[in-house]
C-alpha cells in the first residue's frame, strides 16, 4: 500500500524523512535490545538539540528554576519533550508539538502531586488540578530520578504554603468518619499506590461488589446479593480454589496460586475497548480479540471470572462512574460477530439494570451500601493492605507471580539488553500489584449500625442513669445537637473571666454538677476551692509540701481526690472540710487519676497504672475507705498521663518516651502499643464514640489512632508541644506551650484557629457536657473562664 502525507510546514520534508529513515533502520534490527537502544540514541541527539523555547512564558517577569528533558505519558504513548518550572508555572514543551505546542499548568492551582513507578523505576511525577478526578492533569515521566525528585520538591514547597500533603492515613480517618465515599477513598488509595489512568499496567483497581447478575430487581438490603470482599476473585469458587491450592502445592519455589492477575493492560482494554478501540489495537498488533473472548455481557464477564481457569481480573474506576460510554458501541466499531452469528456490539446488562445509567447508578448504589461500607476493609486489606505479601497472603489465598510485586526483580541486575528489554516487556503486559500501603490490618467504616465501639454503649453515667419517660426521649438527642452545634462554633470561644489564684501552675480542674464550685490543684502542693458565684476563693487546702499533679470530684460532689508527686492520693471531705483519707499506693509521683463506676485509676512515674476498687465515700460520716488493688497495668517508663472511654472498659495511657497502650480493662490485657511520638506524652483521649485515641506529645504532634486495629490513622504537626487537649472526633481544641488554644480540623488536616489565651503554658482543660463552657488552667498560675458565642 502507498501513503501520502502533506506537511503543514513547508521545508521540513528532508528532516521528516532522515528521522523516518533512521527510525526505520532501528526497526529492522534483528534484536529488541539493539532496537530499543537505537531509538533511545535517536531522541536523546534530538532532544540535545533543542531547547525549551522561552518565548511560551505566560509572563515576561517569570523566573525560570530548572529545565530538563523528559516524556508525557499517556496509554501506550509516551511524547518526549522539555519540562521547564519557573515560579508560577510548570511547562511541558514535546518535540513534535502534539496534542500542543506547549502543555501549561499554573502552580497555585495544583492539588496533589505524586511520584510515580513508571516501567519499574522511580522516574514518574503525576500532577493533579482537582480533589477527586481520576484523570490527571500531566503524568511526566524523567530520565533521571534526581530531575523527578528536584520537580517534586519545587512543587511540593509551592504547595506546603497552599495545600496540606495527604498520606493514606489522613484519608482512612475522613473515609471512617463518612467524609469521604467509598468510591473516593478508594480512588485516593488507587493514588497513593502508583495507579494511574495514565498507565494501563498500573491501572486504578476496583471490587467487584455484586454477586447477583440474574434477578430482576437488585437487593441491596440482602448479603447474599454481594460478593465476599475478604477473599480475592480467585478463591470466590471453592472447587477452583482447591484446583488451583493443589497446583500450589507440588510447585517448586517461588510459589504463586494464580498465573494472572486481577489487573493488566489487556484487562483494562477488554473493558474499554469500545472507547478506546486504538490502545486495543496497538497492544494486538492491529486486531481486535475474538468476538467471543470480548467484553459482551455483565453477567458472562463475572461467570467467567468465579469459573475461569485462569480468569482473576477485578473491575476499573469506571464501572463506579457516572460515564456510559464504555458500555455502548456508539463509534459503531466492527467489533467481530460471535459463534451465534450475533454482531458484538453494546454490552449486555444484567436484568435488573433498564438502561446502562441505571447499571451505573445501582452499581454505585451498592458500593455506597451499608454491607460494603461494612466489609470494604477486608478488601483493601488484600489488594493494598497486609495481605499483600508474606505468610499473611499465603492464608487468605492472594499470592500472585513473583514478577507482579514491587522489588520482584531488579531490571538493573540483568546485563543482556535482550533479556532486559523482554523482561520489563513482560512485567508491564502481565499486569502490576499496586504499592503496599497499609501493614497492619486496615480500620473498619464506622456505619451506623455498629457507632459505639465498646463492649456496653453507654452514654455518661448521669444520662444513661435517669429513666426517661416515653415524653423525654428527645432530651439526649437535643444534647447531641448543642454539642455539635458547639463544636461547630468552637473558633468563636471568647475569654470571659480570669482569675490568679494560685502561686504555681494550675495541674487540675473539676468542677461540681452545677457549675457553681471549681477546684483546681497546682504545683504550689494546694488544693483550691473557687466560687463561680461569689468569684471568691474559698478553700485552700494543703496535703504535703509537694506538688499536685490532677484533681477529680466522685460523683455526688461530696468528695474531691487530688494525686500528688508524694506518691499518694487524696481523698478530701468537701461537706466536713478535712482530708478524708490517703491512698499510699505508689513508689513515684502519682501523675494523673481517673475515676469510673466506683474504681479509681491511679497512673504514676513507677511505670504503673493501678486499678483499685473504691469504696463510695459516705458523705453522712467521713469513715476510712479501705482499697483493693483490682489490677496493675505495667509499663516500661513512667506513666505521663491516662484516660477512659465513655463506658469505663478500656483505658489509654501514654508515657515519658511517647507510646501510646490502648488497655482493655474487663481483661487489664494490653491491646495495641503503638510508638508514635518522640518525647514525652502531655494528654491522651477516647473519641466519644470510643473508635479513635489522639494523643499530643513534647513533640508538637497530634496523632490519631484507630482502637480497634491500633493503626495510626492520622498526624499533624504544631511547631510547639500541646499541653493538653478536648475534643469531640473530628475538631480538637489545643492548649499550647507558648499559652494560645488552637482549633484543629483534623478531617481537613488543617489548623482552624489561634486564641490568644494564657501568658505561659495552657497546662489543663476542662469542659462541660453540653460543650458551652470551658475552663483552662496554665503555668501563668491563672484559671481562665471561656464562653461559647454564637
Amino acid at each position: 500500500m502507498e501513503y501520502v502525507f502533506e506537511l503543514d510546514v513547508s521545508g521540513k520534508v528532508e528532516d521528516v524523512v532522515e528521522t523516518l529513515l533512521q527510525l526505520h533502520r532501528a526497526s529492522c534490527l534483528d534484536k529488541l535490545g539493539d532496537q530499543t537502544a537505537m531509538i533511545t540514541a535517536i531522541l536523546q541527539s534530538r532532544l540535545a538539540r533543542t531547547s525549551f523555547d522561552k518565548n511560551r512564558f505566560q509572563s515576561v517577569s517569570e523566573k525560570l528554576h530548572m529545565e530538563c528533558q523528559a516524556e508525557m505519558v499517556t496509554p501506550l504513548v509516551t511524547n518526549p519533550g522539555h519540562v521547564c518550572i519557573t515560579d508560577t508555572n510548570l511547562y511541558f514543551q514535546p518535540l513534535n508539538g502534539h496534542p500542543k505546542p506547549v502543555v501549561q499548568i499554573t502552580l497555585q492551582d495544583v492539588r496533589r502531586i505524586y511520584k510515580r513507578r513508571h516501567g519499574l523505576m522511580p522516574l514518574g511525577l503525576e500532577v493533579f488540578c482537582t480533589e477527586d478526578d481520576l484523570c490527571s492533569d500531566i503524568y511526566l515521566k524523567f530520565y533521571e530520578p534526581q530531575d523527578r525528585d528536584d520537580l517534586y520538591f519545587y512543587i511540593a514547597t509551592y504547595l506546603e504554603h497552599h495545600v496540606a500533603e495527604r498520606t493514606a492515613e489522613s484519608y482512612t480517618l475522613q473515609w471512617q468518619r463518612g467524609h469521604l465515599s467509598n468510591y473516593q477513598y478508594l480512588l485516593h488509595l488507587n493514588n497513593l499506590a502508583d495507579r494511574s489512568c495514565n498507565d494501563l499496567s498500573q491501572y486504578p483497581v476496583f471490587p467487584w461488589i455484586i454477586n447477583d447478575y440474574c434477578s430482576a430487581e437488585l437487593d441491596l438490603s440482602n448479603p447474599g446479593t454481594f460478593r465476599d470482599l475478604s477473599r480475592p476473585v480467585g478463591a470466590l469458587n471453592k472447587e477452583r480454589l482447591e484446583r488451583l491450592l493443589s497446583r500450589y502445592q507440588e510447585m517448586p519455589e517461588p510459589k504463586f496460586m494464580y498465573g494472572s492477575h486481577y489487573s493488566s493492560p489487556g484487562y483494562v482494554l477488554f473493558y474499554l475497548v469500545r472507547i478506546a478501540p486504538e490502545y486495543m489495537l496497538c497492544l494486538q498488533n492491529g486486531r481486535f480479540d475474538n468476538a467471543d473472548r470480548m467484553f459482551n455481557s455483565i453477567a458472562e464477564t463475572w461467570k467467567n471470572c468465579l469459573d475461569g481457569a485462569t480468569d482473576f481480573k477485578e473491575l476499573i474506576p469506571e464501572f463506579y462512574g457516572d460515564d456510559v460510554s464504555f458500555l455502548v458501541n456508539s463509534l459503531k466499531l466492527d467489533l467481530g460477530k460471535r459463534q451465534g452469528g450475533q454482531m458484538v456490539d453494546d454490552v449486555e446488562l444484567p436484568p435488573w439494570a433498564r438502561s446502562p445509567e441505571d447499571f451505573l447508578q445501582k452499581s454505585k448504589e451498592a458500593l455506597e451500601s451499608g454491607y460494603v461500607s461494612e466489609h470494604l476493609h477486608e478488601w483493601i486489606d488484600l489488594i493494598f493492605g497486609y495481605k499483600q505479601k508474606g505468610t499473611d497472603a499465603v492464608g487468605a489465598h492472594n499470592v500472585f507471580h513473583p514478577l507482579t510485586y514491587e522489588g520482584g526483580v531488579d531490571l538493573n541486575s540483568i546485563e543482556d539488553p535482550d533479556e532486559k528489554v523482554a523482561m520489563l516487556t513482560q512485567i508491564l503486559e502481565f499486569g502490576q500489584t499496586p504499592k503496599q500501603l497499609f501493614v497492619t490490618p486496615h480500620p473498619r467504616r464506622i456505619t451506623p449500625k455498629c457507632r459505639s465501639f465498646s463492649q456496653t454503649c453507654g452514654h455518661n453515667a448521669p444520662l444513661a442513669d435517669s429513666p426517661v419517660s416515653p415524653g423525654e426521649e428527645s432530651f439526649e438527642d437535643l444534647t447531641e445537637e448543642s454539642k455539635t452545634l458547639a463544636w461547630n462554633n468552637i473558633t468563636k470561644l471568647q475569654l470571659h473571666e480570669r482569675y490568679k489564684i494560685h502561686k504555681e501552675a494550675v495541674t487540675g480542674i473539676a468542677v461540681s454538677g452545677n457549675g457553681s464550685s471549681v477546684f483546681t490543684t497546682s504545683q504550689d502542693s494546694t488544693l483550691k476551692m473557687f466560687s463561680k458565684e461569689s468569684k471568691m476563693l474559698q478553700r485552700s487546702i494543703s496535703f504535703s509540701n509537694m506538688a499536685l499533679s490532677s484533681c477529680l470530684l466522685l460523683p455526688g460532689d461530696a468528695t474531691v481526690i487530688s494525686s500528688s508527686w508524694d506518691n499518694n492520693v487524696y481523698f478530701y471531705s468537701i461537706a466536713f472540710g478535712r482530708r478524708q483519707d490517703t491512698l499510699m499506693g505508689h513508689d513515684d509521683a502519682v501523675s494523673k487519676i481517673c475515676w469510673h463506676d466506683n474504681r479509681l485509676y491511679s497512673a504514676s512515674w513507677d511505670s504503673t497504672v493501678k486499678v483499685w476498687s473504691g469504696v463510695p465515700a459516705e458523705t453522712t460520716c467521713p469513715k476510712r475507705h479501705r482499697f483493693d488493688m483490682l489490677a496493675e497495668l505495667e509499663h516500661d517508663v513512667s506513666v505521663d498521663t491516662i484516660s477512659l472511654n465513655a463506658a469505663g472498659t478500656m483505658l489509654v495511657s501514654g508515657t515519658k518516651e511517647g507510646t501510646v497502650s490502648i488497655w482493655d480493662l474487663t481483661t487489664a490485657t494490653v491491646l495495641h502499643q503503638i510508638p508514635c511520638h518522640s518525647g514525652t506524652i502531655r494528654d491522651a483521649a477516647f473519641s466519644p464514640d470510643s473508635r479513635h485515641v489522639l494523643s499530643t506529645g513534647a513533640d508538637g504532634c497530634l496523632n490519631v489512632i484507630d482502637v480497634q486495629t491500633g493503626m495510626l490513622i492520622s498526624s499533624m504537626t504544631s511547631d510547639e508541644p500541646q499541653r493538653c487537649f478536648i475534643w469531640d472526633g473530628n475538631s480538637v481544641l489545643s492548649g499550647s506551650q507558648s499559652g494560645e488554644l488552637l482549633v484543629w480540623d483534623l478531617l481537613g488536616g488543617k489548623l482552624s484557629e489561634r486564641i490568644q489565651g494564657h501568658a505561659g503554658a495552657v497546662t489543663c482543660i476542662w469542659m462541660n457536657e453540653q460543650c458551652s463552657s470551658i475552663i483552662t488552667g496554665g503555668e501563668d498560675r491563672q484559671i481562665m473562664f471561656w464562653k461559647l458565642q454564637y
